[in-house]
């Protein structure tokens, strides 16, 4: 007998009505002993499973519990209860795994509320929570929506190298990867470390960003994205960092910066749309626990508006394009700012904007997403290209409410003499990126890319408001558990 899911029977009840089906999952509550609760991770919602004693030994019962796994062999009749629309008459139960009671009673699986902190302690077992599980069923629907995004556009999916030599945004901040023995490290006659022994013959990193080679592919294939893992080894324990993140990095030939905006734009209100359609019931469980937080909070910190009906502005509204000249003329005008509100007090043109000031604008004076462009060129990386004015650079953020800085992206300096310059100001090794500097030798084009951290979309997505918590095994300062 074919097995389905509980979803396929949930969505489409009418087809197995009075036949008999197979269904496998986990026990979320078992009342009375006769009603089980069934889920099995494919919806938010649980399956009825009624307990027909004629056909079900009783002793059998005795040994389910909250969290068994079983496997129910039974007709699907209409359900006579409140709260669903069909159930299961079990006419078979096999129960698949037995379950530990006494360590049970230490675990998150109790059906009792949890806190994230306790969640997270217990990674490899949140999945089974409805908020894990609502969380992770987005997160999933977010992927596939960027991969078809990118897809339907004639984009070509490219795999960056996870181990690089190359420091992309130049901030040093990265995890070596050495194959050599840590007590007997090999040095050279000056003491240093003789990396030409290493297992690659330099010195080499986990990757903090797939641009630059994503680039070179974007010289011959037009139109690339890279969708991966990277790495930062920035000591930070903010709810808004992790060491090891995944990165979606489109770079596109021929694009200046407006056309890199336009896209930036059309993406996010794509995939957004896509998880409003595609994750309905996800997002109501989500929505209703983002009002229940908000309740929690002080009246004025409190969100304006429910999370889908936040998503749904967003997809709505254009977003409201503004230049960094323009946005710190409304931070140093401010009353935040004048009265000293600001943690970081913005002081002067040429700040480097932080979380407080991006929210500000997006939340407060804009009340709706906001990208912010021409950025003064010391505080952005040197691959940037130099606008005409030789102070800024054509470099483009999308600021999100809740989120600050959501994408980060540049048109690239395409010329040459400019590229080698800025990279010598900034003290960027050119004889370890010459392959960079070939691309700009043999037939150079405008192009232009940007940077989306998943967990960032997701956390916006699901009203959630640690990274840990949209990621599946978080990795931070510490804590490589799992």
């Amino acid at each position: 007998m074919h097995k389905q899911t509980i979803k396929e029977v949930l969505e489409n009840y009418k087809k197995f009505l009075h036949h008999d089906i197979t269904v496998y999952g986990w026990v979320r509550a078992f009342r009375s002993n006769r009603f089980i609760a069934l889920n099995d991770g494919s919806t938010i919602n649980n399956l009825q499973i009624v307990v027909d004693f004629e056909n079900i030994d009783e002793n059998l019962i005795k040994n389910i519990n909250t969290a068994s796994s079983l496997k129910i062999v039974g007709e699907v009749v209409e359900s006579q209860g409140a709260g669903q629309t069909v159930e299961i008459i079990a006419k078979k139960i096999i129960v698949l795994g037995d379950n530990f009671t006494e360590e049970l009673q230490n675990t998150i699986l109790q059906p009792k509320k949890h806190s994230l902190e306790k969640l997270r302690e217990q990674a490899h077992l949140r999945f089974r929570t409805n908020l894990f599980g609502a969380v992770f069923r987005v997160r999933h629907a977010v992927s596939f929506a960027i991969h078809s995004f990118f897809n339907d556009r004639q984009f070509f999916y490219l795999n960056t190298p996870v181990i690089t030599g190359a420091d992309a945004e130049g901030a040093g901040e990265m995890f070596g990867v050495t194959n050599f023995d840590l007590d007997n490290i090999p040095r050279d006659e000056e003491g240093a470390i003789d990396y030409a022994q290493d297992f690659f013959g330099r010195k080499t990193n986990l990757t903090v960003s797939g641009q630059l080679e994503g680039e070179t592919a974007a010289m011959g294939l037009g139109r690339i994205y890279t969708f991966g893992p990277t790495f930062r080894a920035e000591n930070s324990n903010t709810t808004r960092h992790l060491a090891e993140f995944w990165m979606v990095e489109p770079e596109v030939a021929f694009n200046n910066l407006e056309d890199n905006i336009d896209l930036a734009e059309d993406f996010l209100k794509y995939v957004i749309q896509y998880v409003l359609d595609k994750c309905k019931d996800d997002l109501e469980f989500l929505d209703k626990r983002f009002a229940e937080e908000q309740k929690q909070k002080p009246e004025k910190e409190r969100a304006k508006e429910g999370l889908i009906e936040k998503l749904e502005n967003v997809v709505a509204k254009r977003f409201k394009r503004v230049s960094y000249t323009e946005a710190i003329d409304i931070l140093l005008n401010s009353k935040e700012n004048k009265k000293g509100k600001f943690v970081y007090p913005v002081e002067k043109w040429g700040a480097d904007l932080q979380s407080e000031h991006e929210r500000y604008l997006v939340e407060k004076h804009f009340e709706c997403p906001v990208v912010l462009f021409d950025y003064p060129a010391e505080i952005k990386a040197f691959y940037m290209r130099l606008n005409e004015d030789d102070k800024t650079v054509a470099a483009m953020d999308v600021l999100f409410p809740g989120i600050g800085e959501i994408i980060g992206g540049s048109q690239r300096e395409e010329r040459l003499d400019v590229l080698k310059k800025k990279m010598e100001d900034m003290h960027v090794d050119q004889e370890e990126l010459w392959w960079y500097l070939d691309t700009r030798k043999f037939g150079s084009v405008p192009h232009s890319g940007f940077g989306l951290g998943l967990e960032r979309l997701v956390l916006f997505v699901t009203g959630m408001t640690n990274i840990r918590d949209v990621i599946p095994f978080p990795r931070t300062p510490k804590s490589a558990e799992f």
